[in-house]
């Protein structure tokens, strides 16, 4: 059996800087709002199509956005430097 991929995704905390409601970015996307959901709890793999919208909207590269491994800790990092 095929090792299940996790992705992480810093979605949530984009979306919310920006006050932008799930169904608006499901709008922005072209998918349902419920499926911003999954993708943002980890139950979805987004698509290459939805994950390069995502970057292009928010203006940083899909690897900001969207990891194989955990994201570090921002509280963690402003607590070293």
């Amino acid at each position: 059996m095929a090792k299940e991929i996790k992705i992480y995704t810093r979605l949530p905390m984009l979306r919310s800087e920006r006050g932008i409601s799930r169904k608006e970015m499901a709008d922005i996307l072209g998918i349902h709002y419920q499926t911003i959901g999954y993708v943002e709890r980890g139950e979805y793999m987004p698509s290459l199509d939805i994950a390069l919208k995502a970057a292009a909207y928010f203006e940083l590269p899909v690897e900001t956005l969207f990891s194989l491994t955990p994201f570090p800790s921002l509280t963690a990092d402003m607590l070293k430097g």
